[in-house]
């Protein structure tokens, strides 16, 4: 699946995490891992509910997730932050 950034999504990205090496790198295997399987159980991708309908997440590590939302055939990655930043 090809995957786009939104510009709140780089933003975001580059405030919390950019400085982090370790997440970093795990984001970038993640990354691929999606690109090659969304739904590959190592990123536990699930729906999201509420006012986040319409949303996705899968995880990057045990507390950090990407959100994103799929529009033909792109997944654009919208949020990325601990469940408690992003929920």
């Amino acid at each position: 699946m090809k995957v786009e950034f939104t510009s709140s999504f780089i933003k975001i990205y580059k405030k919390r995490f950019f400085h982090l090496s370790s997440i970093r790198e795990q984001f970038e295997e993640r990354t691929r891992l999606f690109e090659k399987n969304p739904y590959n159980p190592i990123l536990h991708d699930h729906a999201l509910k509420g006012n986040k309908i319409g949303l996705r997440a899968f995880s990057i590590t045990g507390d950090i997730r990407v959100v994103y939302y799929i529009h033909e055939e792109i997944a654009y990655f919208d949020d990325i932050g601990s469940h408690n930043q992003i929920y």
